[in-house]
Parts: C-alpha cells; sequence; structure tokens
C-alpha cells in the first residue's frame, strides 16, 4: 500500500493508505497547498464532489478543511475499498459519501448540484472532454473546477481557467464560470 498525508484542516498529518492502481496519481502536497490555497483553505458549508477518487487526496483534504459534503466516486472496487477504510479510520462520518461508480454515468445521473468539482481522472483517455457537457448539471451557477491533465487546459465547458500551474508533467487549473484564463 502507498500513502499520503493530509496537509491541512481537522485532520492535518493524519496518513492514508492506497492500493496500486493503473492511472492513480495522488495530487502532491505543493500541488494540494496552492489549491486550498486558492479556494481559500476553509471549505465550510460547501459540498464537494471528487469524481476521479482514487488515492482520495483531494476529497479527503476538502472533508478536513470543513467542507459541509465530500462525495468520492471511483470504478475500481480495491480503490473503493480502500476510501471507505479510510474514511472509517478518520471518523468522518456522514460528511464523506463514496460511491463506485463511472464517472460519466456518475456525472449524468447526479442530483444536487457541487460547489466545487475535483477533475483529475487518468491521462490520455479523453475524460474532460466527455465530462464537459454534464458540467452545467453536477455544479453550482457559482461552483469552481479543480482540474489535473496531461496538458494546459483552458476550460471544461463554460468554466474557464482563472489560475494555472504546472508540477513535473501535470498540469493543473482552477476554473470558474465564463472568466478569463490567467496564471498561477
Amino acid at each position: 500500500m502507498n500513502t499520503l498525508r493530509i496537509i491541512g484542516g481537522e485532520w492535518r498529518r493524519r496518513i492514508l493508505r492506497f492500493p496500486d492502481s493503473p492511472g492513480l496519481r495522488p495530487t502532491p502536497n505543493r500541488v494540494r497547498e496552492t489549491l486550498f490555497n486558492w479556494l481559500g483553505n476553509d471549505l465550510t458549508g460547501l459540498d464537494c464532489l471528487d469524481l476521479f477518487a482514487g488515492s482520495g487526496a483531494l476529497g479527503f483534504e476538502a472533508a478536513s478543511r470543513g467542507a459541509a459534503r465530500v462525495v468520492m466516486v471511483d470504478d475500481s472496487p480495491k480503490v473503493v475499498a480502500a476510501l471507505e477504510l479510510n474514511a472509517r479510520a478518520l471518523g468522518a462520518g456522514k460528511r464523506l459519501e463514496i460511491v463506485r461508480s463511472d464517472a460519466v454515468r456518475f456525472a449524468t445521473s447526479a442530483g444536487p448540484r457541487y460547489d466545487v468539482l475535483f477533475l483529475d481522472p487518468p491521462f490520455n483517455q479523453g475524460w474532460i472532454d466527455r465530462l464537459a457537457p454534464t458540467m452545467p448539471t453536477i455544479l453550482a451557477q457559482d461552483g469552481v473546477i479543480y482540474a489535473e491533465a496531461e496538458r494546459l487546459l483552458a476550460g471544461c465547458g463554460s468554466w474557464r481557467t482563472v489560475r494555472q500551474g504546472k508540477a513535473g508533467q501535470v498540469f493543473y487549473h482552477l476554473m470558474r464560470r465564463g472568466e478569463a484564463d490567467g496564471a498561477e
């Protein structure tokens, strides 16, 4: 099993374990720090969706920083089992909901809208383009998208990149509805 550390909030310094899985790349600490600085660190009251949960780094970090509800979606049975084990170990209770599903299937059937969408799909498989049409049904009008990709993204659907960075081979982006590009 691999490990990662939660870097902020209620569960700061807690260690999570996750299995090896094809395409799974936990968001590095430095990038998570930047992301949550962009979001304002305190997510109190926000509903978040981690659509390709993988290691759970983004979803657990959001819950640790006060998100009211975090839904973590992944289609791998062993990844979902590890997420559930970590959620129990943290005592997350009803703040975390873990769902085994294909991302597109979940997105097209999603009920309530989310304030923050974490979108970190496996690279080079066209996931972001396939999901772009579902953004208006997933996100609240003023919702934001955090996306990681193998290339620089101008946006996703009507959400435009407002902040961006690069760590190694990973480009990361913060997107808001209808706003213009910007750099970190």
